[in-house]
Order: C-alpha cells, then structure tokens, then sequence
C-alpha cells in the first residue's frame, strides 16, 4: 500500500497494543503498524499487551501479505540486566525481518552494528531529535528515519528535510507529554519506574496549585497537556516533508483506533486526489465527539502556550485501557540509615581501588565559578541555560573566569535543546575567540558532532541518558572523555556501569538535577491569573515559581533565559552516604549540581565533599553535619535495586 503527492510517500502509520488489536487495525486505512515485544519497548504496564516472539513472526507476515509495513519498538533505555537478554532477542528480530526497529537507546545501534544484523533502524521521538547535526549524525550510523521530536514545529521539519534525504515521522494525533523527549526523569526518581524505559507513572497530571512570591494561583492541572490533533493539517505536514504521519495509542482499544485511523487515511487520499478543493473538517466534528482529552496542534505551529493545557477527564490519572490510577502524589523518599546499609552491601566491591574521584559542580553565575575556584572543584561547568534572574555567561566573564582558573578546568556548558540558532551562536563563539577553556559540556549527539573537532575535551552530561555500558562505549567512541550517568539508574544497574563502562564515568552526587524540562513556561499562569491568597512557603528561593501537589509537596520550578522551565527535586539529592562505595567502584567524578544554590550554600557543600573525597571515612559524619536550608535529602534513584 503506497500513496505519493509530487513523488513523495506519504505514509499513515498506526499503533497496535496486543495481537487481538492488530487483527483488526491491520486491515483498516493504516500503510504500516508499529507495535512492541514482551520486552524493550515504551509501554511496559500492562501483561497483556504486547506480542509475543510468535506473535511478532505472524503479525509481520499478515502485514507483508496486504502490502503493509511494520515497525517494533525497542524503544527505551535498556538496563545492565537488558543487555543479558539483547542479543538473543536481536537475532531473532533479524531472522523475522520487520521493516524496521524504532530506537531510544544508542547501545541498540552499537549492538546491531557490532552482531553483523541486517536491521532498518528509525530513531524514537525519545531520541529528542531537534536540530540538523543529529539528524547528520544518525544517518552516518545507518539511521534512515527520525521522528521529530515533539517539540518540533512543522517549519523547521520542512528546513531539515530541504537539507537530506532522511525520512521524517511526525506525530500527528494522541497523547503528547509536557517535557522534552527523554528529558523528564521523575518517574524514574520518584517511583523507580522510568519514563524512558516505559514505566512513566505520570506526575505530570498531579493536581498542582502554583505559589509565586507567596502568592497563590488556583490552577487545576497546569501540566496535563492536551492531545495532538492534525487532522486538519494534513496540507501542512505533507509539504513540511513529514513522510510518516503517526497516531500515538499503543493503549487504545481497537474500536476507537479504526474509526480514528480511517478518518485520517480518508483525508489523506482525498487531498492527493484533489488538494485544490480539499475539505479539511469533513470528519473533524467525528474526531471531536469522540477524543478522549481536548486537542491542541501542540508545537507543530509554534509555543501554544497555555492554550496546550488540558483539563478535559483530567484529575483521574487514569489509563484508558483499564480505568487504574497512573499514581497519586507521594513525598520524595527520605534518606534513612537502614537503606543506606543495604546500598553499600551491594554497591560493596572486592577490588582494591586506588582510585580518587574528582570534584566537578555546575554554577549559575560568574561569582559562583570564581567561588568554586577558590575552593580549589576540580571541574567546573558553566551552565549552557542559566536561571533567572542570573544572566548568561559573557564572553568576557568565560575569559575572566578561565584566566584565574589556577587549578581548577573550565568547560563551557550547552543547552539541552540545541537549535539551528544555538548551533550558529557557539560555533561563532568558539570557533572564533580563544576563551581559554578546557572543553565543552555536551548535552546531545548533534552537538559531538559539530565541536568534535575543536581540540577540546568533550564530557557527556546526563541529558545523553547514559543507562548502560554498551551506550558508554558508544559515546567514548563519539570522542566523550567522561560521561554522566542518568540519574534515573538504580543501584544494581550503577553499580554494574560503573565496572564494566570503558568509558570513565561521572555520578551527580548532590543538589537538583532538573528532573522536567520544558519549553512550557508555567510561569504564564501568573500573568494571565489572578492571585487567590497569600501562603507562606518552605522552599528557600523565594523568587522562583512551586508547583504544590496535593499532598503539600513544594515542586521548584526555575525559568531560564530563554524561557524554558527547569522543575527540581523538592528536596536534594545526596549521595554522601554512599560516596565511600561508589568511588571504589571507579567513579571518575563527583558532581554538585548547583545552579539554584546561594553562594555561601555552596561554598559549604563543596568544602564537605572535598573533605569526604580526602577521607572517604568520614561521609557519614559530613552527612550528619549537613545543615543548610532545604527540604531534606533523598536518594532519588539510588534508593531502588
């Protein structure tokens, strides 16, 4: 089944949950089908979804036999434990043949090259596809389609796709998320079940009040994001070059999918047979009587804005599938000394270790980094998104700051979403001024491959997702030096990293990684609300934006200069207690993530971890020491095996 427009395919790709749903959706509208195995896919909550080896074998031969295509998912990040299971399942999806593998994780890519497999492979939406250098990169390592991230409006595919024969793949209707791909870790840190690796238990629908300034705002559900709707933009993703317009619904149930997926199948074929009369609403009403949360065309046209908000069936927290509640907000777990105990029995190791890690901390602001200086970190990053209201770093200020470094590196810090105008902005300022720097603090492939060639050392920040060995060693291959764990790994699979990686590795050991990120800027609902009350606050910035859940819990949520919102653990993540059993595992470097942190907090978090590092027999008395204003301390993703 193929359709063209000016000899472009134009493909209508639908999603199967089990192998019931696909005998029905197979024979609708639809040119191809994606769906998942038992493992290694983003929808990992329910037993009775997904296919069975059996079932993928039969699925691809019904597909192939009405002239469609198929697509498998293997799609999240694999673990330590995964990769036990990777090349036995890798081969057999090689012997079956589906018409490709959509991929999250570079080990799969490192995996599939290094085994000889003869395997089409798409990138996922949770590869955060955004800007051209990436694009360029994959398609060097043999990827021949990329679904855009979401956040990617429709006049920047249509650039992309001007540039390269690479196919593009949109979302074009369902569920969307608030935060960039692959770049919200809460679920992760919070419930131990990993939003990247198909377990997302959904924070981003809690009930959350916002207080600003002490003054409170009575949103309903200010993350709950509308569904994507483009069914009456099917003119406008055709000429952008989107070849593949994907329905999100791998949880849907067949009924509701069929009608959906004719519908736009039906508007497809008729604005190829007649886009001069094209009507773009013949089924809209249908669409709407039907959906499930209100619609929104997301980012496809530019920052909805508050508009892309939903509250529609909201407050459930409910999947569609089966009626049981997501989650209900929960405290961050606290550090308590019975679960430290059992942390450092299995992070134990038999190795003598000579190894002393290094101190590394991310700062803020020009006096921060002078700080940081004198207090003699090892390492330290200029942030690339630097919070309100601190300004970004100037070049003069990089030179200062490089010049009086004595003996501390200095690395420059990139955004986590780096655009075609990012791109332009740091390679004229690297490539043209002798800053004085040690290197870079890279956030996505696209950025390795544009300033590999600066004769700058290059480390990997935790934004790159580094969950398993085999993506280590892909990304030392890439010219990393030294890469940041993800902060959503556990104990056991940390633990197995940080003595297999070839790549060395750095760990986030305190402060508050951003655990959302969004181009959404919640702080819009302070301008076009009015505040209800004034409510006291614990949090100790008192400038920046909370989020409050039900339970109370206070969400810290920092805006940056360019208006992307930073949410933070309500309390600090702490790895003290445990900092004597990571380093004897090889850990290269200890990182103090501080961007939300006062000066004089500062100055003392980082004395107590260069006094542990000098003695890692004392870490339990330095945490017991600790006492500045915060909200208390949690293992985050540690906590869990």
């Amino acid at each position: 089944m193929s359709r063209y427009f000016n000899n472009q395919e134009v493909e209508l790709l639908a999603p199967a949950g089990n192998f019931d749903i696909f005998k029905d959706i197979i024979h609708s509208g639809a040119d191809a089908v994606y769906l998942g195995g038992k493992i290694f896919n983003m929808r990992m909550h329910r037993k009775d979804f997904n296919f069975t080896n059996e079932e993928l074998e039969e699925a691809i031969k019904i597909a192939h036999s009405l002239g469609k295509k198929l697509y498998i998912t293997v799609n999240n990040l694999l673990s330590s434990d995964d990769l036990l299971l990777a090349e036995e399942y890798f081969r057999y999806l090689d012997k079956i043949q589906p018409d490709a593998l959509i991929v999250q994780d570079m080990a799969v890519l490192k995996l599939i090259k290094d085994l000889g497999l003869n395997l089409n492979i798409h990138s996922s939406v949770m590869m955060n596809v955004h800007n051209f250098e990436t694009i360029k990169r994959l398609q060097k390592l043999g990827v021949t389609r990329v679904v855009m991230s979401r956040d990617v409006d429709l006049n920047t595919v249509k650039q992309f796709s001007g540039k390269t024969n690479m196919e593009f793949e949109y979302f074009v209707h369902g569920d969307m998320c608030v935060a960039h791909g692959a770049q919200c870790l809460y679920s992760g840190m919070l419930f131990g079940k990993s939003s990247n690796r198909g377990l997302c238990m959904k924070p981003c629908r809690w009930g959350y009040r916002i207080n600003k300034d002490d003054r409170q705002y009575d949103t309903s559900f200010p993350m709950a994001v509308k569904d994507m709707y483009m069914y009456e933009n099917i003119p406008e993703l055709i000429e952008a070059g989107v070849v593949s317009f994907k329905i999100e619904g791998r949880m849907r149930d067949a009924e509701y999918l069929i009608d959906l997926i004719n519908s736009y199948s039906d508007a497809i074929d008729r604005y190829i047979d007649d886009p001069i009369s094209y009507d773009r609403k013949k089924d809209s009403q249908k669409i709407h009587d039907n959906r499930k949360r209100d619609f929104s065309t997301a980012y496809a046209f530019g920052n909805p804005g508050l508009f892309n908000i939903n509250e529609r069936y909201e407050g459930t927290g409910k999947f569609y599938s089966t009626g049981k509640v997501f989650s209900n907000p929960v405290d961050e777990f606290e550090i308590k000394k019975e679960r430290v105990e059992e942390i450092k029995s299995i992070l134990e190791t038999d190795n003598k270790s000579n190894n002393k890690a290094k101190l590394s901390v991310k700062v803020n602001s020009y006096e921060a980094a002078i700080m940081a200086i004198e207090e003699g970190v090892d390492k330290i990053y200029l942030s690339g998104e630097v919070f309100e209201p601190n300004l970004p770093f100037t070049k003069n200020e990089i030179i200062s700051i490089t010049k009086n470094k004595q003996n501390s590196k200095i690395y420059l810090g990139l955004p986590k979403m780096m655009f075609e105008e990012d791109f332009s902005r740091y390679n004229h300022l690297l490539r043209n001024n002798d800053l004085g720097l040690d290197g870079i603090l890279v956030t996505n492939l696209g950025s390795i491959n544009k300033f590999n060639d600066l004769n700058l050392e290059i480390i990997g920040d935790y934004s790159l997702n580094i969950y398993n060995k085999v993506s280590a060693d892909f990304y030392k291959s890439e010219g990393l030096s030294l890469g940041a764990i993800s902060c959503e790994s556990p104990v056991t699979n940390t633990k197995d990293m940080l003595k297999n990686s070839k790549l060395p590795l750095e760990i986030i050991v305190h402060g508050s990684p951003v655990v959302m990120y969004m181009s959404h800027d919640l702080y819009e609902n302070t301008k076009a609300l009015n505040p209800t009350e004034k409510i006291d606050r614990k949090y100790n910035d008192k400038g920046v934006l909370l989020l409050i859940d039900d339970k109370g819990n206070e969400h810290p949520v920092y805006r940056d200069n360019s208006g992307k919102n930073h949410m933070l653990l309500s309390k600090e993540l702490c790895y003290m207690p445990i900092l004597k059993e990571l380093n004897n595992l090889g850990a290269k470097s200890f990182r103090i993530e501080s961007c939300n942190y006062d000066n004089d907090t500062l100055r003392n978090i980082i004395k107590s971890y260069k006094k542990a590092i000098n003695n890692l027999d004392s870490c339990s008395k330095l945490f017991d020491e600790f006492d500045y204003n915060c909200l208390g301390f949690t293992l985050g993703a540690m906590q869990f095996n």
